[in-house]
């Protein structure tokens, strides 16, 4: 028989102390851990994106711009306020993509959100709005439902970004407009990461790309070009040069040529050449044929070919701009004289072929979610062998088109005329390249023109181009009141805004490669939408095991607590 003892009190004593010890020594060590964590987390800065498409991971460039930040940059956001679910997407993807830039710029970059439509004084809201429209921000009009009844709001999806003495507006609703709301939105979303970080640049960053901008054969120039010219002097060093009167192109990094009209002389075409080969950028807007709308008469005119002698350069490139003009059945409108009531002329807007709207994109960053761009009297594009250069198309027309060869006549009348669909039989005419590689010299096996001083090189370096065939994609239409010049893109007859100013920025972006943010607008998220089908059917049975599942586990678990307690205790 085994005699049983009962522990003493200073056994129990003991036991409890030990016990005691091993709480507060497991209590400080747990401390301890938690502060070294967050000691080495705030000298360590990392963060983990589990999204299938990395949705929140911000690119190396990026992080390099934020990281370098110099002065305080301040982000005000009017995305402020109740809205649908799309634009709470935008709303929210917003607000996170810029506490990104805020941690990795190390608190250099803070933003904040504002509802314009806030005050509820009207007078004082009005003038708010005119401040902002002022500032670069376009109004949009946002159909919401309050209750039973759809209501209009005027919201304003961008943002102002403010550093170093300098502002600019940021864009954060972009996207094809002829793209679902959907879709549009997704397009926005998938491009914030690029607005913003462009905006961020332009008022903290220093240029660093030396652009020379082509004169001496009729090409275009203030007030024509104004706005282009201003939009790229936002973010390069900008400087008119004449080929005649330097002696080479090498202290540039880019030359625009832009519609030129007159031909290139032989020792001209050589610095462009000779600038490619080292290594030298090109961006060419060409018209293909000689043709002005003022220039059309009551009797018409004939547009002949418009030959500045520089074929033979792009055609050993790989790219050849055709003597003719593509008309497009998706086309803009015109005002035109259709009547007379007494002596007042009457006027109707009509589609005028040859001004191609083109919506048919590749998906290269130069172009991907790009609107609508506008073009006048537009040419096809070609491309010939050339080794070792890689083609990209950038645009090409719709599928209701054709090209018309030089000379073409042209007249006043002819939207007036009906058109049969059937004529308009070819599809995606390219009428823009990118070309990318080591280029042949035009000079190789050939003596150099007389005169020049640039030693020869027949092979370049690493480059890219991009040719255009529309002169005035970059030109910019002039306010016949005043004489001042208006936005890019902006059509005075329809009042609406194309997306050339953007295109051509991206152009300019890519070639010069600035930091590669550029590169940005390639990334994709990938749309999710919900089957409303499926969600109407199946709402009920979802929401209940939403709701049934979490209290089912919370009562298993009590159950469970229940009975391992009374198992311990009943020992």
């Amino acid at each position: 028989m085994v005699e049983q003892t009962n522990p003493t009190p200073q056994t129990t004593a003991t036991v409890a102390e030990s016990r005691r010890r091993q709480d507060w020594t497991f209590f400080l060590v747990a401390v301890g851990l938690l502060l070294v964590l967050n000691f080495v987390a705030s000298r360590y800065f990392f963060r983990v994106d589990l999204t299938e498409d990395q949705r929140y991971t911000i690119s190396d460039q990026t992080k390099s711009l934020l990281g370098n930040l110099k002065e305080p940059v301040q982000v005000t956001v009017y995305l402020e306020g109740e809205f649908p679910a799309g634009f709470r997407r935008l709303q929210n993807s917003t607000r996170e993509m810029l506490e990104e830039f805020r941690l990795y710029s190390d608190g250099k970059l803070d933003y904040n959100f504002v509802d314009p439509s806030a005050n509820t004084n009207e007078e004082a809201r009005n003038q708010f709005y005119m401040q902002l429209v002022q500032q670069g921000l376009q109004p949009t009009n946002l159909f919401a439902q309050e209750g039973d009844k759809k209501v209009e709001k005027i919201v304003f999806p961008g943002a102002i970004v403010a550093g170093a003495g300098k502002q600019t507006a940021a864009t954060l609703l972009k996207g094809n407009q002829a793209a679902p709301p959907d879709e549009r939105l997704n397009q926005s979303i998938e491009g914030l990461e690029y607005e913003l970080a462009s905006a961020v640049r332009k008022v903290a960053a220093a240029s660093s790309g030396r652009i020379g901008v082509l004169q001496g054969h009729g090409e275009l120039w203030v007030p024509k070009a104004a706005d282009f010219l201003g939009t790229l002097s936002e973010y390069y060093t900008v400087n008119r040069v004449e080929l005649s009167q330097v002696p080479d192109l090498h202290s540039f990094n880019l030359v625009v040529m832009m519609k030129p009209t007159q031909p290139y002389s032989e020792q001209d075409k050589y610095k462009l050449d000779q600038f490619v080969m080292r290594g030298g950028k090109i961006l060419f807007l060409l018209d293909g044929v000689r043709a002005e709308l003022d220039s059309i008469r009551n009797e018409g005119m004939l547009a002949l070919p418009n030959d500045v002698n520089l074929q033979d350069l792009l055609f050993k490139y790989g790219a050849r701009v055709n003597p003719d003009l593509v008309q497009d059945l998706n086309a803009s409108f015109l005002p035109m004289v259709t009547g007379y009531m007494g002596n007042q002329p009457q006027t109707q807007l009509v589609p005028w072929r040859y001004y191609p709207l083109v919506n048919n994109f590749s998906q290269s960053p130069i172009t991907r979610n790009l609107d609508a761009v506008q073009t006048k009297f537009v040419s096809s594009i070609d491309t010939v062998k050339a080794v070792g250069i890689k083609k990209t198309p950038l645009l090409w027309s719709s599928q209701y088109s054709r090209k018309r060869p030089a000379p073409v006549s042209l007249s006043l009348n002819d939207p007036r005329i009906d058109r049969d669909p059937k004529l308009f039989k070819e599809q995606a005419v390219p009428m823009g390249y990118l070309l990318e590689g080591s280029f042949k010299s035009l000079w190789t096996n050939r003596q150099p023109p007389a005169g020049t001083t640039i030693p020869f090189v027949g092979t370049s370096k690493p480059t890219k181009l991009v040719v255009f065939s529309d002169g005035d994609l970059g030109a910019n239409e002039v306010d016949p009141k005043n004489g001042r010049p208006m936005e890019l893109g902006y059509d005075r007859f329809t009042r609406l805004r194309y997306a050339n100013k953007e295109l051509l920025k991206n152009t300019v972006d890519y070639l010069l490669d600035e930091k590669g943010l550029i590169e940005l607008r390639g990334k994709e998220i990938k749309l999710r939408p919900l089957d409303k089908a499926k969600l109407r059917d199946e709402r009920t049975k979802w929401q209940t095991l939403n709701l049934g599942i979490p209290l089912v586990l919370l009562l298993l678990f009590g159950v469970f607590k229940f009975w391992a307690r009374k198992r311990k205790y009943a020992r």
